[in-house]
Order: structure tokens, then sequence, then C-alpha cells
């Protein structure tokens, strides 16, 4: 059976915008691929690419290219620091929702090609609650929400979990408290997100920790860099490391949900 090599599908999320999710997904990522993982980086914001934007990368094509049938998802893949590969999006790219029937066997059949060579596949999502975002979140088998100490930041979260759990039965999510300035307040937004969620819904929050606030993370964005690669002893990328090392202890999926194909088809049934 093709795609039958167990491959971990995390979707990176939060909701609002300006989170921190896509730093979140390039730079756990990078630690992953460091730990010996074989990672490949979905950028599913497919109207508006981040990481390629975020890393100062200049794909030659896009997933829109895969869709298109113009070519492989092999020849797509980019290097990416730390070992990772990268699945670029393209700015104002077609919708997956309109793909026909044949675009999105098409799609599948292309992450099969390469789940031989993949350990881990990391999804940074749009921002929002668009039917996307919901479809990608709803097809992995790990979604890690990020999310900010401010009402906004935790009011969106709320609400993509509420959808998600009580429209498509997803039960648990893994939160990370991003820009915290201290590793109380960390603490302090996983219980405000913790305390509403046990309240009004039937999902399990794990804590995964915080990301503090740090300049080195910002002067990593203006010179188009992860934090992860350039600044390897600051206080975001030993976070993040930490992070990775908690993910790298999370049991290898033994079911059919843990296979490539499975998610692929998941995701193409969940934008039909």
């Amino acid at each position: 059976m093709v795609g039958i090599r167990p491959v971990q599908v995390i979707a990176v999320t939060g909701g609002k915008g300006g989170v921190g999710k896509t730093n979140t997904a390039v730079n756990v990522g990078i630690c992953l691929a460091e730990m010996g993982k074989k990672v490949v980086l979905l950028d599913a914001d497919l109207g508006l690419a981040n990481v390629d934007i975020l890393l100062g990368i200049k794909p030659r094509s896009t997933i829109e290219q895969v869709i298109n049938g113009e070519c492989t998802l092999r020849e797509v893949l980019v290097d990416g620091p730390g070992g990772i590969k990268i699945v670029p999006a393209a700015s104002g790219t077609q919708s997956m929702a309109d793909m026909q029937a044949a675009e999105q066997a098409g799609l599948i059949h292309a992450f099969n090609d390469i789940s031989d060579e993949l350990d881990i596949l990391v999804i940074d999502t749009a921002a929002g609650i668009s039917q996307h975002v919901i479809a990608f979140t709803r097809a992995a088998q790990e979604v890690m929400i990020v999310v900010t100490n401010e009402p906004t930041s935790l009011t969106d979260a709320f609400a993509l979990i509420k959808v998600l759990n009580k429209n498509y039965g997803v039960h648990r999510f893994q939160v990370l408290a991003n820009m915290a300035r201290t590793p109380q307040e960390g603490h302090e937004v996983f219980t405000k997100l913790s305390n509403a969620s046990d309240r009004f819904l039937d999902a399990a929050l794990v804590y995964l920790g915080a990301i503090p606030w740090d300049d080195y993370l910002r002067k990593s964005v203006q010179r188009q860099k992860a934090v992860c690669d350039i600044y390897p002893r600051s206080p975001s990328a030993l976070a993040y490391r930490a992070v990775a090392q908690k993910i790298k202890g999370w049991p290898t999926p033994a079911s059919a949900r843990g296979h490539l194909e499975f998610f692929m088809d998941r995701l193409v049934q969940g934008v039909r």
C-alpha cells in the first residue's frame, strides 16, 4: 500500500493573525529536523504565502503547479534551514475548494510519493476560521494552538477550538503560549483557555509550553532567518527546542490515521 509509512501530521494554527504561527511552524520544524526527524513544512496559507517570505526564500514553483499537474511535489520541495524541506504556497493561488476530483486525487498521490522520506509534516495554516483552516486542522493528527495573552487572541483561539470540537469532533489540542513575558504568564494564558474549554466544550487541552518575548526573534524576522538557525542560544530558540523535544516524544501513529494518504484524503474531502 502506498503511503503505509506512519507520518505525524501537526497543524499549527491559532485563529487570530499575528500570534506567531509561522515562526512557530518554522522553528519547531527546524528543531525536530536537528533531532534527526525528516520534516516537511507545508505553507498552507494558499492565498498569502508566508514561510518563504519569513525565510527569504524565492521558490521557482509552488504547490499551485503541483495542483495543476505542471510538476511533481519533489520538484517543488525547497531546502530550508536545519535540514527541513518546504512546500511553498503561492500568493493568490487557486483555492483547493475549486479543485476538480482529478486534481484532488493528483495532490493525494503527490504527497504519497514523498511519504517514504518523511517523519513529520508540519502545516502552517492561514489565520482565521476559513474552510481551508478547518480542513487542514481537522485532517491532522495533532492541532497546535498558538495563543498570546491578548483578549482577541484568546477569544479567536477559543472560537477555533469550539468549531473544531463541536462541529468536527476534534477533542485534543496542544496549546503553545507565545510572546510570554514570564513563564507564569504562559501558564496563565493556558489556564484562561483551558477553563473556558472545561466549562463549555468536550475537549482536552494540553500545555506545550511558552515561547518568551525575545528581541532576538524580532531581529531574526528582520533578517528573514529562523531564530533557531541564527541565534540558537537565544531564549526563544531554547524554548522552541523544548517544545520540539516534547513533540519528539509523542507516540508514532500506528493506525491508518497515521498514513499520509489518510490525511490527504480527509483534507480534500474537507474542502469539497
